[in-house]
């Protein structure tokens, strides 16, 4: 029961911190509850794909599917959220102006919405396959306590829902002045580590070198494991002995997003001077 509740908690705790945070970012735009609802639903029917036919995937590439197919996942992720916070850099305004009513950006928060649906639909399908596998092979490894596998599996399932609930709500009373700032910088660094987390998968996979492994081990303070070690993980990408693509992949994508952002908040400062002239 305890295994069955650790791992169903883990995978679904990533999964709801990142729907958590960017539900609270997304607020305010019009219809984004649909997108939010539709991912979970496509996520959760990609994941039960991906565990019928994960012995093909496994086999594909000489063995190295399942690490090639993480890191494709998490790097479609990474582009979605990329684009989510420099949207928001030059939308955030006028939502934060007035959260009812936002003229032209509803236009724009459909075709934000639709990322949404990628976003999340992804995260889910990626921990509920890796969910699904390693509950098959607990109910292998021991057939004769299903009852208690199932019930370690809710009672990990109610943990991780509660917890990113507890994470959302949370946002949702931080001041509209300092809400969107906030929650950008989640976002950031949600990406950031899962382009962190694409690179080891890479790097198990012998696609990509390692550049020294580890760079440091921080596992005795904080491990991956433990409570704390898996927050971090699900916010930024935590990861208890890095090697140095990883760090690469990080800062990389860190600078990439933060320089979009940047000029994405110029171009609106710039269009609104020009308004006013």
């Amino acid at each position: 029961m305890l295994g069955s509740l650790v791992i169903v908690f883990r995978e679904v705790l990533e999964a709801a911190l990142l729907i958590g945070i960017l539900a609270a970012a997304t607020r305010a735009i019009p219809g984004r509850n649909r997108w939010l609802a539709g991912g979970v639903v496509l996520g959760l029917l990609g994941a039960g794909l991906v565990a019928v036919f994960m012995d093909v995937i496994g086999q594909m590439a000489s063995g190295i599917g399942q690490e090639l197919f993480n890191a494709g996942v998490l790097g479609i992720a990474v582009v979605m959220l990329a684009w989510h916070n420099i949207w928001m850099s030059s939308h955030g305004a006028a939502l934060a102006a007035d959260a009812r009513s936002v003229g032209q950006s509803i236009r724009d928060g459909q075709r934000e919405c639709s990322i949404l649906l990628i976003v999340v639909g992804l995260a889910v399908l990626r921990e509920g396959a890796e969910t699904v596998l390693f509950l098959y092979g607990i109910a292998a490894a021991d057939a004769g306590k299903a009852s208690a596998m199932w019930l370690g599996s809710l009672s990990g399932l109610a943990l991780g829902v509660a917890v990113g609930y507890t994470l959302y709500a949370g946002l949702l009373r931080i001041p509209m002045r300092w809400f969107f700032g906030a929650t950008g910088l989640l976002v950031l660094l949600l990406a950031a580590g899962m382009a962190s987390q694409s690179a080891r998968f890479l790097i198990q996979a012998d696609v990509l070198p390692s550049l020294a492994a580890p760079i440091w081990d921080t596992s005795e303070w904080i491990s991956e494991t433990s409570v704390m070690g898996l927050l971090l993980r699900g916010l930024v990408g935590y990861d208890a002995r890095p090697a140095g693509m990883q760090l690469i992949f990080y800062g990389v994508v860190l600078v990439v997003i933060a320089i979009g952002m940047k000029l994405a908040q110029r171009k609106l400062q710039y269009q609104l001077r020009a308004q006013k002239l």
